[in-house]
């Protein structure tokens, strides 16, 4: 499975994740678990509640039970692993946490998701947690998810949530009434498979929404003292033709790349360092001189990018950051119907069956093809 937390987390805020109910958030409140960055610390600030916490904090439970929250994922996806992050609480963690995930596509209410007939599994039974640490714990459940019911016990506090996975959205809405889309957005199951250095920021960055926030919002590789570039290899979230690349440098002014170039090729499933130097790499965009602080866009000639791609290459001369990059493209009919085919794998037992019986009424023989998947 290898380490779960270089995966894109699936209930980022930034990505449309959100914690819509907590039994309890007394003392801090529950949006705080998927805020970016790390927790901070406040030492002499308190509010009329008590002192100030970073993170979500219940009270001191004087009942019995546990307190729990839930979480709407803002990207579906098959879970990896999950971070229980208690940063700060030392006096005041809970003893131990819980995860559940269900499937319900949508905006389901509150009501729905608490109701007993929505099916939920546990991922993650009760394990111990430690204060004042990053709790990693690896999940392994083959289904794609929605949402998440996360228990702690009895009470107490956790700093952040993250929970690392592979997106896995649904096709067929992604691509309803748009003739391109970005290939390699981390919301439509881009990644980052290596990079040749990432001293001050993450090549991961380069997938996420919206333009950087800051410098630190961005991939950025350390000064070159010697021959050679930097470069990174990502895996878009679905094969396509490409039309247009963008790369935006936000925010970097005096440590920009003088240039850079993108490559692209049909690898398969290729994924060992080894290999990439001898795939049948071809020129999606020649080395072409950046800007500061400015977004670019490059079209690719149709000869270069109507080929489909699901490996591509993006290399940067000498050194430097960029915010982000996108390819923007079509995906091809082989690879729809693969992701297609993906997605119906994933799909929890019930909601299989029930898409199933959306095609077929036969109760049997939906029941039959789903456990057969």
């Amino acid at each position: 499975m290898g380490d779960f937390t270089t995966l894109v987390d699936l209930a980022a805020a930034r990505l449309g994740g959100r914690v819509l109910w907590a039994n309890d958030d007394f003392f801090a409140e529950k949006e705080n678990l998927l805020e970016p960055g790390p927790a901070v610390f406040r030492e002499h600030e308190y509010t009329d509640r008590g002192k100030w916490m970073d993170g979500w904090e219940t009270r001191r439970r004087r009942t019995p039970g546990h307190d729990s929250c839930l979480v709407q994922l803002g990207v579906p996806g098959v879970l990896r692993g999950v971070d229980v992050d208690t940063s700060f609480f030392r006096g005041n963690y809970p003893e131990a946490c819980s995860l559940e995930a269900c499937a319900v596509d949508g905006a389901p209410t509150v009501e729905r998701l608490a109701d007993p007939a929505t099916p939920w599994v546990e991922v993650l039974s009760r394990a111990p947690l430690r204060g004042d640490a990053h709790n990693h714990f690896a999940l392994d459940s083959p289904w794609r998810f929605t949402h998440l019911r996360f228990h702690i016990y009895p009470d107490g506090g956790v700093a952040r949530l993250r929970v690392h996975g592979e997106a896995l959205p649904d096709w067929a809405a992604v691509c309803a009434g748009s003739e391109e889309l970005d290939l390699l957005a981390v919301g439509h199951g881009g990644r980052v498979l290596a990079a040749s250095d990432m001293f001050f920021g993450a090549p991961q960055n380069l997938l996420l929404p919206g333009r950087g926030a800051d410098m630190g919002d961005g991939w950025e590789t350390k000064r070159r003292r010697g021959p050679g570039f930097d470069w990174a290899v990502l895996r878009p979230g679905i094969a396509g033709s490409v039309r247009r690349i963008e790369v935006d440098t936000a925010h970097f002014k005096g440590n920009y790349p003088e240039s850079c170039a993108l490559e692209g090729c049909a690898a398969g499933e290729i994924s060992a360092e080894g290999t990439w130097e001898t795939l049948p790499w071809r020129e999606l965009l020649p080395r072409t001189k950046l800007r500061a602080d400015a977004r670019h866009v490059f079209e690719v000639p149709a000869a270069a990018g109507t080929p489909p791609v699901d490996l591509v290459r993006f290399s940067i001369f000498p050194d430097g950051g960029v915010s982000r990059l996108r390819l923007w493209g079509t995906p091809g009919r082989a690879a729809l119907v693969a992701a297609g085919l993906r997605h119906l794998n994933a799909l929890p037992p019930p909601q299989a069956r029930a898409a199933l019986l959306a095609c077929c009424g036969s109760s049997r023989w939906a029941g039959a093809l789903a456990a057969r998947r």
